[in-house]
């Protein structure tokens, strides 16, 4: 299937896309003749398929404003295109391949979804494993973010470059949680976090790989496990596995309750500082996660009580719209999910086959709902295009996903199943997590009054308690189901139903919201479709103009970088540190277009790990 083709025609138009400029739109088909071009040349068919991340702005040096932004998504990952007419036990081995080093959550989404389609429920220590590796992954993803990727952006390093004023003021600033964290003065933490040579930096990747081992003595291999398959796990656990996986984890208490006060640390003296930084990457508070961890006392697969069972998760599924939590029910969840095309590249197809028009529960889904959405080469330009990417919505409302959304959701739903290291109270959510030696440490959350860069790194740091929490619940959980004998992880995938089935593998990866749809039809895949956080975070404007979720915080950010006389040596980091707060797990290009846009600097982000 040939997406990219259409895109090389008729692009000398310079009317503007919504609210884009023309001189941005010109600048944007440039770029995306580049990519197409470099993908032609590409031998490797899946790195054609996997693109990357350029985020456009236009920047107005004199006033400090960002005066309009776009990211782009540079080409078509079009991975649900492998997937129709597949044997139904391999689809997961495919469609884990959707991420480089997040494969064990699309595997779990796939087999969720299977699950679902086909009427599989598995036995209670094969959804229990299935929760212990997910923690894994979550615990190596969150390190590897707060201090390899994001953390060097607010680093002695980035600050001495950008903001010496802020630096000689960090260096004489006292720290206020230095019993947690073991630095005395904010300006010691700075160059702690300096990359390469800086001791968080550094104490980071190895409490990744601590991760990583801990999830191959459950999973077998890491990050694409073979071991997660519709029906449960594939390989089995005993008491001394756990033994092991729990002795290999435990010091992730401590070095939790060390990276919340990291953060606690920078972000309040920056803040203070310069209060303008609450202006960088600010939004409004739109998140929507379908909720972690499912329970082994009530997850059948079903989407009949997908309602029932998604309320009993370890984080609460729900929509949050500014600021008001207005839904937690997985079907709705699922039925209001929306996909629109107006400024992508890609192209919907008008098939003549039928549209379903209800969920299982009766629920009504739109004809945009991804259980109708087909794609095919486009015949024509679309002059509002300017990404391979989309644009989700949910009830018609734009929304962004992290890993910050489980805590900010779970914390105001106040629905977590009863346990011992997590609790919501509404306003925000305590954490209980015993030490290396028996003593336990407590840590505390809160909804924040403000949603802006800082606090979306925060939650992430204060995330590395919550999953560490919910691990001990889990770890409790499968010890007790090997002492009663039930030491079953999967059932067998028997034969598949005839007719028609819907699936949806309603799930998450660190960077947030993850779910896999399935049509299933005479016991063949009839249409697959995925949808992944970064594409969620970095999607295009919606039908009406609106910014999408990166797009819209990167409106309300100002340039507080002071370092520079002009174009030569300004960085961007400013604008740099609001895209590092989502998260996004491609190749990402910052191309900033100074005034007019006669000038575009290039600035490479630091997104993704690419070895440790």
């Amino acid at each position: 299937m040939d997406l990219h083709a259409h895109a090389q025609t008729n692009e000398e138009d310079t009317g503007t896309t919504g609210e884009l400029s023309a001189v941005m739109m010109r600048e944007m088909r440039a770029r995306n003749h580049a990519n197409l071009a470099a993908a032609a040349a590409q031998t490797d068919p899946l790195a054609r398929l996997e693109g990357g991340l350029a985020v456009h702005c236009r920047v107005d040096l004199e006033s400090r404003t960002v005066m309009e932004s776009a990211s782009m998504a540079s080409l078509f990952k079009g991975y649900e295109a492998l997937l129709p007419g597949r044997d139904l036990g391999k689809i997961g081995l495919i469609s884990a391949t959707a991420s480089g080093i997040c494969g064990g959550v699309h595997a779990t989404a796939s087999a969720l979804c299977l699950e679902m389609a086909l009427g599989l429920a598995p036995p209670p220590l094969g959804i229990v494993l299935r929760n212990l590796l997910l923690s894994c992954q979550y615990l190596n993803d969150s390190c590897l973010h707060l201090f390899v990727l994001a953390g060097p952006d607010y680093s002695h390093q980035a600050f001495e470059r950008t903001n010496p004023e802020i630096l000689s003021r960090a260096q004489k600033a006292a720290c206020r949680y230095s019993q947690q964290h073991g630095y005395a003065r904010v300006g010691d933490l700075m160059a702690a976090l300096d990359k390469g040579s800086g001791a968080l930096y550094r104490e980071a990747l190895q409490m990744a790989a601590r991760a990583r081992q801990a999830y191959t003595l459950l999973g077998g291999k890491y990050p694409h496990s073979e071991s997660i398959v519709p029906g449960g796990v594939a390989l089995p656990a005993d008491v001394a596995k756990l033994a092991e996986f729990s002795a290999v984890l435990q010091p992730f208490a401590a070095y939790s309750q060390k990276a919340a006060a990291v953060w606690d640390e920078v972000f309040d003296f920056l803040l203070e500082a310069e209060p303008r930084y609450a202006d960088l990457g600010r939004a409004s508070a739109s998140m929507l996660d379908f909720g972690q961890w499912d329970h082994p006392d009530h997850y059948d697969g079903s989407y009949a009580r997908c309602d029932a069972w998604g309320a009993q998760r370890w984080s609460t599924p729900g929509a949050l719209i500014d600021g008001q939590l207005v839904c937690t029910a997985l079907s709705l969840l699922n039925a209001g999910m929306e996909e629109h095309l107006d400024h992508s590249y890609q192209r919907r197809a008008a098939q003549p086959r039928a549209m379903i028009s209800a969920d299982p529960n009766g629920n009504p889904i739109s004809h945009l709902h991804p259980w109708n959405k087909r794609t095919e080469t486009a015949k024509a330009h679309n002059p509002n295009a300017y990404s391979w990417g989309s644009s989700f919505t949910w009830r018609g409302h734009n929304f962004e996903v992290g890993a910050y959304a489980r805590l900010y959701l779970s914390a105001a739903a106040q629905a977590l199943p009863p346990g011992r290291h997590v609790a919501a109270d509404g306003v925000g959510l305590d954490f209980s997590l015993p030490d290396e030696n028996g003593r336990e440490i407590a840590l505390r959350w809160n909804i924040p009054s403000l949603w802006n860069t800082f606090e979306r790194n925060r939650a992430r740091a204060y995330s590395l308690a919550f999953n560490l929490g919910v691990t001990r619940e889990n770890i409790a959980l499968a010890e007790a189901a090997i002492a009663a004998g039930d030491t079953r992880t999967r059932i067998s995938l028997d034969d598949a139903p005839t007719g028609r089935h819907l699936g949806v593998g309603l799930w998450g990866a660190s960077r947030g919201f993850l779910a896999h749809w399935a049509v299933l039809n005479e016991q063949v895949i009839d249409n697959y479709q995925i949808a992944i956080p970064s594409r969620i975070n970095v999607g295009t404007r919606m039908p009406d103009g609106m910014p999408g979720p990166l797009e819209q915080a990167l409106a309300n950010t100002r340039i507080i970088e002071s370092r520079y006389h002009g174009s030569d040596d300004f960085v961007g980091i400013d604008i740099q540190r609001v895209v590092q707060s989502f998260d996004p797990c491609m190749d990402c290009t910052l191309h900033i277009l100074l005034g007019d846009g006669a000038t575009v600097l290039e600035r490479a982000v630091d997104t993704r790990v690419r070895s440790t």
